[in-house]
């Protein structure tokens, strides 16, 4: 307990030497085009050191913004023009070593996940970047990713039959059992644990942060592999956080037709489905499970844009939020 008395008080004192602590605020904003998923990420250089992409961010002034939420919003707005809707947030990061500058204040990130229908193609400060560009092996619509097999696996094999560091003996799994539980390896693959994946992939030095954060196990690697596309600071971290958590609340709340237009096709719907959680989904089954769910109904418009026969518009049916607790999408995932 902070404060209580005993022999852990004194150690537990802070130092005066101790870095200022900074609050600062992130937005990974997720919008879907052409059966993708993209985030909005900031110009290089614009929002953070060096020239690798960025999510908008910006610190807290609590003279400024009532909330932290509306400090966001702010941001956002001023780095990139465009004014979120669905909001919510995810956690706070504050390791040592992964944000601050040395000898500087020490940066606690407060991480947003949003979800946007804009599709503009340019915005003042910002652009929209698929974000299976950052994490290739999360996309599992054509099959096993290659990346997987030729690149990651291996290596975390190999990492995995090193001596383990002193601080990893507390750990209640070993690393071959993390391995299992993340990348399925001699088990399941779990789309929802796109952020356990990340940070094995960090914690074994195989990501150009771990590099760039000086960890020891990166210089223990001849070579680094491409393993997507880094990001500033600890915004691939976060961004990871946002993806595993969008994909599991597909699965008990509507928050999908947050990323469609007003009416759309059932096709549209299971394409933005399957982009976002990273696999394919047999075409009649969630269709049963559209209907049975009562989370559409039909608008009485059609749409010609398929090129084939015109297909029946849809609309979210918000009465479902009242009829039921969870009124999600509860796919179950198949894999290549």
């Amino acid at each position: 307990m902070i404060g209580a008395p005993g022999n852990n008080a004194a150690a537990a004192e802070p130092s005066t030497n101790d870095p200022q602590i900074e609050l600062g605020l992130n937005a990974a904003i997720v919008m879907v085009r052409d059966q993708q998923p993209h985030i909005l990420v900031a110009r290089p250089g614009t929002a953070g050191p060096g020239t690798w992409d960025a999510l908008p961010f910006g610190p807290f002034a609590p003279r400024a913004h009532r909330t932290l939420e509306i400090g966001l919003r702010e941001w956002v707005k001023r780095q990139t023009g465009i004014e979120l809707g669905y909001v919510e947030q995810l956690y706070t990061f504050g390791d040592r070593g992964r944000h601050a500058e040395p000898g500087g204040a020490h940066t606690l990130s407060v991480g947003y996940l949003a979800l946007s229908r804009d599709a503009t193609e340019e915005m003042m400060g910002a652009h929209w970047s698929p974000w299976y560009a950052y994490f290739p092996w999360e996309d599992w619509r054509d099959g096993k990713p290659e990346i997987l097999t030729e690149a990651i696996e291996p290596r975390l094999k190999e990492w995995a039959e090193r001596p383990p560091r002193p601080n990893e003996s507390a750990r209640a799994l070993r690393r071959p059992e993390r391995l299992k539980i993340g990348f399925g390896i001699g088990g399941g693959w779990d789309e929802e644990k796109v952020l356990e994946r990340y940070e094995l992939l960090y914690e074994a030095g195989l990501v150009e942060e771990a590099k760039r954060d000086g960890r020891s196990a990166a210089s223990q690697w001849d070579e680094l592999p491409e393993l997507g596309r880094p990001m500033a600071l600890d915004h691939r971290r976060i961004l990871a956080t946002a993806m595993g958590r969008l994909r599991g609340k597909l699965k008990y709340r509507p928050v999908v037709f947050e990323l469609l237009p007003p009416e759309f096709t059932l096709y549209d719907l299971q394409k933005t489905v399957e982009a976002i959680s990273g696999t394919l989904l047999h075409k009649q089954n969630f269709r049963r499970l559209v209907e049975k769910g009562g989370l559409v109904e039909p608008t009485g418009n059609v749409s010609t844009e398929t090129g084939g026969r015109p297909a029946r518009l849809y609309r979210f049916r918000r009465e479902v939020i009242l009829e039921r607790p969870a009124p999600g999408l509860r796919v179950k995932a198949g894999r290549g």
